[in-house]
């Protein structure tokens, strides 16, 4: 039987953990001072003028693909982790699907090595 009573701590805790960043904003909004004018809005760097005119940069493409194709194999190793400490318990079906995630996922290196996402020059 599922009783929903035996819940109650959770529920109020989570209630709680979420009322107090939106309290805490909601005062800090009521609380600062409001002054916006040229000097507020300007760029800041260390005290002085920004060098090289406006803010905005451009960067390269690769410096993007380069950080995507390391987060894809980061959430590899996360994904990898639990399967690896409990590969006794699961069996050979499961280092079968990791086997095939592994799989596809050198695929996906391949294919960026190929289109040459990995090169920095």
């Amino acid at each position: 039987m599922f009783l929903l009573h035996e819940y109650d701590i959770f529920w109020t805790f989570l209630i709680i953990a979420s009322l107090i960043p939106i309290l805490v904003f909601w005062i800090s909004g009521l609380l600062a001072p409001v002054s916006e004018g040229p000097e507020k809005l300007s760029s800041y760097e260390s005290g002085i003028e920004p060098m090289g005119g406006g803010a905005w940069l451009q960067f390269r493409i690769r410096y993007y693909m380069f950080a995507l194709v390391f987060v894809v194999f980061d959430v590899e190793t996360v994904f990898l982790y639990p399967w690896a400490m409990s590969f006794d318990v699961l069996g050979v079906s499961v280092f079968i699907e990791a086997f095939i995630f592994v799989l596809i996922l050198v695929v996906g290196l391949v294919y960026a090595w190929r289109k040459g996402a990995l090169e920095w020059s």
